[in-house]
């Protein structure tokens, strides 16, 4: 696939002006319905498939069916990656009116990292053809750990993460605002929106381990791996709004994702020196698998209605009183002006 670099520049473009688009609708802190995180999350799927479209027409079917491939994969991947910000932004009392702004900064560095993950991996298997053996034994033994796994969460009291942030960063217990740092008594100091924008990052970069090798399993073109990716994060800030809510009603969503990295990573192992399964039939069994799972999940769960995710107790953080708040300091110190005479 021969990919000029005005295109790359121009998907790089587009890229832009989505992000700048979707920041200046929610430009405004406010809690996100979900009927506006409905449509949302329909306009970033029409971008992404209709992206795809444009793939499969200018450069054939094969490359159209990769991209899709991939698509689906890194989009489904992220499901589970939205339910584990549910239960941070929960024990973490995150109030919902400010969660758009850490998703908005947490894709645009999931964006910036996976774009050098691939960068990365593409130098790797260019160089190091071997390492595909690697990639393919980690997806199957992900895939088995994610089965053996599936009833277990995440649980952010114990996060490493945070004992860290919180070790080496001066920091307040109370949220002021949308603020990330604020000041006071003249010392700058993070607020715990800071610490959970670092928290969505670090779990960004943990299912980036899973799902760059997975891609890799369906097409080796870096354009598509990279296009397939971003068109798929985009679209995380709605889907969390749309579907965090639902969490309890997705309970075979990791079997079918297990299924599937397992599937990319024999596809993956056969591809280097037995047979190369046509991206076709690979395309046809994601969907299915995945079908399969949400299908059986909505059906195992009929008239649950959504609700959030339980809260703890005593949540870490709070917002901050009135007092603080008028306590807070400008983050750049006025200097004081010298008199003249």
């Amino acid at each position: 696939m021969d990919v000029p670099t005005w295109l790359w520049l121009a998907v790089l473009g587009l890229i832009v002006v989505m992000l700048a688009v979707d920041l200046f609708a929610h430009r405004r802190a406010h809690i996100i319905a979900v009927r506006e995180a409905a449509l949302w999350s329909a306009v970033w799927v029409a971008i992404g498939v209709g992206f795809g479209a444009w793939v499969w027409w200018a450069h054939g079917a094969e490359f159209g069916q990769q991209y899709y491939a991939g698509y689906l994969i890194e989009k489904s991947l992220a499901v589970d990656n939205v339910f584990v910000w549910a239960i941070i932004f929960t024990y973490f009392a995150v109030p919902r009116e400010y969660q758009h702004r850490v998703l908005f900064l947490g894709v645009l560095g999931a964006l910036v990292l996976r774009g050098l993950f691939i960068a990365g991996g593409s130098a790797l298997i260019a160089s190091f053809g071997a390492v595909l053996y690697l990639f393919a034994a980690f997806l199957l033994w992900t895939g088995w750990r994610m089965l053996r796994q599936r009833d277990e969460h995440i649980d952010p009291a114990r996060s490493r993460t945070l004992r860290l942030f919180r070790r080496y960063v001066p920091m307040t217990d109370a949220y002021h605002g949308q603020r990330f740092l604020v000041r006071r008594a003249g010392r700058l100091v993070a607020t715990p929106l800071l610490a959970v924008l670092v928290l969505v990052e670090v779990t960004d970069v943990v299912f980036a381990v899973d799902s760059i090798p997975a891609i890799f399993a369906v097409t080796d073109e870096t354009f598509l791996v990279f296009t397939a990716n971003a068109f798929a994060i985009l679209g995380l800030r709605a889907m969390y709004f749309l579907l965090a809510d639902l969490i309890h009603r997705f309970v075979y969503l990791k079997v079918g994702l297990a299924l599937v990295l397992m599937w990319v990573g024999v596809k993956m192992l056969l591809k280097i020196d037995v047979y190369y399964i046509p991206t076709t039939i690979s395309l046809a069994v994601i969907a299915t698998i995945l079908g399969v799972a949400v299908a059986a999940s909505l059906r195992a769960t009929r008239g649950q209605s959504r609700r959030a995710v339980p809260a703890p107790v005593a949540p870490p953080f709070r917002a901050a009183t009135e007092a603080e708040l008028a306590d807070t300091e400008p983050l750049l110190p006025r200097r004081g002006r010298q008199r003249v005479g």
